[in-house]
């Protein structure tokens, strides 16, 4: 079987989050005391105890769940080997390139913690908002979002077939959303966000991104890393630094990457790190695949007795 790893973006944070693995399995520890020495504050403590609005802040979140994706990968990594593909879900492919050597944890860790801190601020200085649209397809979706008039308004997040997130004004998602309930939308759910993520109201988010990733050692990879982008696999790290930049205005396109993993042979699917969104998104995107989620001692503990 062909093995690609994913690994999961905003959203997938809760409170408790790593706490099981940090008290199981050293490698796991190591991971979270070298967050905390790099960010230069316990995220180790926001992360397992919270209060819950401290850890969703983005600023917070996004190193939070690239630490606990990476303490997961680096328990397991041996018992998977080297898989055919890796894939992130927006701040999940940061995630992915630590996994695949392209960029060091440490580096990692500075970037999407600045990268949280930018989107966080873009969201201040343009006020936009986000909400998911459920039950039309998306070339429905990219026209009826090319139709308002109000304001920006794109999708965001091709998450997976009737499953469709947009981004912009909050005028606009507003005017959208009416419009989509009138085409059939089943629903329109408007999302607890701080900014209108992957839209063109992130423009100042992504040249600060790009000013922070233009300093950083970006490394040829050892598994190619399916683009947000693109859907097109990457290796080279001068590429993989560009795309990295392009994905904050970018719409996500989740569900073409995992039809162009498919494409190429891959038939089994493991999340890596908190929850199981990913998981969950392939029954619609890859529903003869095997999927599954390893997040908890728990899960490493099932995965480790399949041996």
């Amino acid at each position: 079987m062909a093995l690609a790893l994913l690994f999961p973006g905003q959203g997938s944070q809760f409170v408790g989050m790593g706490r099981d693995l940090v008290g199981a399995f050293p490698e796991a520890r190591r991971v979270f005391e070298e967050a905390d020495d790099v960010l230069g504050f316990a995220l180790s403590r926001v992360a397992f105890e919270g209060p819950a609005d401290e850890l969703t802040a983005t600023r917070n979140a996004q190193p939070a769940l690239l630490t606990h994706s990476v303490a997961v990968y680096r328990v397991v990594r041996e018992r998977l080997g080297v898989p055919a593909y890796a894939a992130g879900h927006s701040l999940g492919e940061f995630s992915a390139h630590v996994a695949a050597g392209t960029l060091s944890f440490a580096d990692a860790l500075r970037a999407v913690r600045h990268r949280g801190e930018a989107m966080f601020e873009s969201g201040q200085h343009r006020a936009g908002t986000m909400a998911a649209v459920l039950g039309m397809d998306d070339d429905a979706v990219v026209e009826a979002c090319a139709g308002v008039t109000s304001g920006v308004c794109v999708p965001a997040n091709f998450n997976a077939p009737g499953q469709v997130v947009i981004s912009g004004d909050a005028a606009a998602i507003v005017e959208a959303a009416e419009s989509f309930r009138d085409q059939g939308a089943k629903k329109v759910v408007p999302l607890d966000v701080s900014g209108a993520f992957h839209s063109p109201l992130m423009a100042d988010a992504q040249e600060a991104v790009a000013e922070v990733l233009s300093g950083l050692d970006f490394a040829d990879s050892t598994v190619p890393v399916v683009s947000n982008v693109t859907t097109e696999p990457v290796s080279r790290g001068s590429i993989a630094r560009e795309r990295l930049v392009e994905q904050v205005t970018a719409p996500v396109r989740w569900s073409a990457s995992i039809q162009r993993m498919t494409d190429d042979g891959v038939d089994r699917f493991i999340e890596v790190g908190p929850g199981s969104v990913l998981r969950g998104l392939n029954r619609r995107n890859a529903r003869e695949a095997d999927s599954r989620s390893i997040g908890t001692v728990d899960d490493i503990q099932a995965l480790e007795a399949e041996a």
